[in-house]
Parts: structure tokens; sequence; C-alpha cells
């Protein structure tokens, strides 16, 4: 998702998706070490949105 999308999001829905996104990369992390991934390019896109929630949250806090 677009870092627009989170910032109309509120502070709750950010945390809830970021714990379910961090969730999301564990498995994937599991799946890549059991040789069972099918797209290798899903663990850097979690970690992009991963990175992208943070610095929306990061954004609030200073405002």
């Amino acid at each position: 998702m677009k870092a627009q999308h989170y910032r109309e999001m509120s502070r709750d829905e950010i945390e809830s998706e970021l714990e379910e996104l961090e969730k999301h990369l564990f498995d994937l992390r599991s799946q890549a070490v059991t040789e069972k991934l099918e797209n290798s390019k899903a663990v850097t896109n979690a970690r992009r949105n991963i990175a992208r929630i943070k610095t929306v949250l990061r954004e609030m806090e200073l405002k």
C-alpha cells in the first residue's frame, strides 16, 4: 500500500496493521528457510510496507 493510505488511517488501525505485517513477515521468513516460498519478492514487499508504516507513525509522533 502507499504511504498516503496509511496517513488516512487512525493510529490504532496503523498499529494493528503493523502487527499483522510483522506476523506475515515472520511466516514468509519461515517459508523461505524451509524452501517453500513461492514468491521471493513477498519478503521484500512486506519489509517495505513495514518501513512505510513506521515512517507514518514517526510523522504522526512529530506533529
